[in-house]
């Protein structure tokens, strides 16, 4: 049993996603850690910081280490984080001589951090592809259906006949918008957090800098001139683009549901939910889960904003909302983006009567 939609055992049928929830998975949270501390340890080994064969120790180590998630959970509700508890598997799998240079000058905030980083990579692609995926429906519909006359509504109001394409442009531009500024989204967020404990990486006095262009070159992330450990407006400016991609898979999913009202009969349904009351039904639960995932993340990014404001040089309160808020936003965008695919493969505009 879950409290959460995504994974819980029935309702992740209607809202999970499994492989974005893979990426943001305890088992996926672990690797990307030992991948931040492997490279760590290669960096600073190359760099002179650590002796070389410490270093080459380290990392064959952590390559095949088995962590006990039950410590880690104990550690994390003594801690508040999980790195502590994770530091002292990691020296337990590397031993004697070389325990003491396993994450030498970090702190848990650039594990944590950079971990999120490399997950957030492989859910940024899915996503990117989805988004692909979606535009390319919206386009095939529009040749297919693009001609037919629909009533344009204003305040729910019939206004005037329009085109079918004229709606479906309404969809599909905004999608479009968004797939064009992830580029800039991903600048922000794919980036190394290494700061050490304050954000100076005093333990590494003048080969900082240095250490830092190597493991960000390792992993694949962008150095930064400094660790942006309480400067959060890179998470929140995703969880503001996660909102908009579902707000706009919303009014989509909002039109849909409208327009296949038996009443309007505007568009058709191939497949849909059942009613156990009324079989004759064909009800729109793809358009209504597309509305409560754009009302889901408006809603969850509130909070986000809430997680901008860091006390000094890092909060503790601000960075478990963060935990708890965006790994769910981005999920829901995953679910959306699906159901939207599937959505668009069973729609068809109905020809008018007259």
């Amino acid at each position: 049993m879950s409290a959460s939609p995504f994974d819980h055992p029935i309702l992740s049928g209607l809202l999970g996603d499994e492989e974005v929830s893979a990426c943001l998975s305890a088992e996926a949270d672990i690797a990307a850690m030992l991948d931040f501390e492997r490279a760590l340890a290669r960096a600073e080994g190359e760099e002179g910081v650590i002796p070389k064969d410490a270093a080459t120790a380290i990392d064959a180590a952590l390559a095949s280490a088995a962590i006990d998630v039950a410590r880690l959970r104990e550690g994390v509700a003594r801690d508040g984080v999980v790195v502590p508890a994770l530091v002292a598997e990691m020296k337990r799998a590397v031993g004697e001589p070389h325990s003491k240079q396993v994450h030498f000058g970090a702190t848990s905030q650039d594990v944590i951090d950079t971990g999120l980083s490399l997950r957030l990579r492989r859910v940024l692609e899915i996503l990117a592809g989805r988004m692909d995926v979606v535009v390319t429906r919206l386009e095939e519909l529009e040749r297919r259906h693009g001609g037919v006359e629909t009533m344009a509504h204003t305040r729910m109001q019939a206004a005037i006949p329009v085109p079918a394409a004229r709606k479906i442009r309404s969809w599909r531009e905004p999608i479009e918008r968004h797939r064009a500024r992830l580029s800039a989204i991903e600048e922000e967020v794919l980036v190394l957090h290494f700061g050490g404990a304050a954000g100076t990486l005093e333990k590494l006095g003048e080969r900082a800098g240095a250490v830092t262009q190597n493991l960000a070159g390792q992993l694949g992330l962008r150095a930064l001139p400094h660790a942006r450990h309480s400067e959060r407006d890179g998470q929140a400016e995703l969880a503001s683009w996660l909102s908009l991609v579902t707000g706009s898979l919303g009014k989509m999913g909002q039109d849909i549901a409208l327009m296949a009202q038996t009443e309007v009969g505007e568009v058709k349904l191939s497949s849909g939910g059942g009613s156990s009351a009324m079989p004759h039904k064909v009800n729109p639960v793809g358009a209504e889960i597309l509305v409560t995932l754009a009302r889901f993340n408006a809603t969850l990014l509130s909070g986000m904003h809430q997680s901008l404001v860091h006390e000094n040089e890092r909060s503790g309160a601000a960075w478990t909302l963060e935990w708890m808020l965006l790994p769910q936003m981005a999920v829901a965008a995953g679910t959306a983006l699906h159901t939207a695919d599937a959505l668009l493969a069973s729609i068809s505009f109905v020809e008018s009567a007259e």
